[in-house]
């Protein structure tokens, strides 16, 4: 048991990233899902999947990373012990914009340029460039 599993799916995919694996499996949640979906939506990966596990009720989710992005740094801001809420006008560009920014708002998991133009807030997951 993690006490904190987004933290883990951005860690794992760093070191993979670092150790120059192609792909990288975790374990599965529905908040992990939604986050590599925008990583997909920005390029920092190239696919994802869900697969079974060894039993039918264990989903694992399988990463495959982007060649490009092997220096990949993670910023984990929201942590479970001290949540960082912002307001859609706070809500500022990752490394000029090279980066994004992950977002926890009433309509979803988005980055933060889709929450800007939405004018949404919401938690300040973490940041990727």
């Amino acid at each position: 048991m993690y006490t904190d599993p987004i933290a883990d799916l951005l860690i794992r995919i760093k070191n993979a990233a670092r150790a120059r694996k192609d792909v990288v499996s975790m374990p599965y949640s529905k908040v992990k899902e939604n986050i590599l979906a925008n990583l997909l939506k920005r390029k920092f990966i190239t696919d994802f999947k869900i697969e079974s596990g060894e039993k039918k009720h264990i989903k694992n989710l399988v990463v495959t990373l982007d060649q490009a992005h092997r220096d990949i740094e993670v910023k984990r801001v929201s942590k479970p012990g001290q949540r960082i809420y912002i307001k859609s006008s706070d809500i500022k560009k990752v490394h000029g914009g090279l980066g994004v920014a992950i977002i926890s708002t009433p309509k979803g998991i988005i980055t933060g340029e889709e929450a800007t133009k939405m004018k949404l807030g919401g938690e300040l997951i973490c940041e990727i460039y």
